[in-house]
């Protein structure tokens, strides 16, 4: 398994960050690799998010696991190759929180995808984080 993990810390409260990921129609306000992204459902386990990069093909994400306020799991399947993003805010002092985006790929394709996917993982960290900031 490829895995890569990527940590801000922060004055914003989980609440304010939780805001922030499950706003998804506005994701692309700070996600700059994004034309636009769509939700099924609500905010949960088990809903479907549609993220569409700009010049690319759509990409179909499950919400594997949601925790209010705290953390959620999307999964893309890419044929044998499963992607997971483990998005987590840690209490890491009175006025400040750690927020964490871990991807961990399964399959064939991890070691040669994973790196490319997650390269731009600290500018779309920062992205909800300076949004809830400000």
């Amino acid at each position: 398994m490829w895995s890569t993990e990527h940590t801000l810390e922060t004055t914003a409260t989980r609440e304010q960050v939780w805001r922030a990921w499950s706003d998804v129609p506005r994701w692309p306000e700070w996600n700059p690799d994004l034309e636009r992204a769509d939700l099924a459902g609500p905010f949960a386990a088990g809903s479907r998010i549609t993220m569409t990069p700009h010049g690319d093909e759509p990409i179909e994400l499950l919400i594997a696991d949601a925790l209010e306020p705290d953390l959620f799991v999307d999964e893309a399947r890419l044929g044998e190759t499963v992607v997971r993003t483990i998005h987590r805010v840690e209490t890491v002092g009175a006025d400040r929180r750690r927020v964490v985006y871990r991807m961990e790929i399964a399959g064939p394709e991890g070691e040669r995808i994973g790196p490319a996917i997650s390269g731009d993982f600290p500018e779309v960290l920062a992205g909800p984080v300076a949004r809830v900031e400000s």
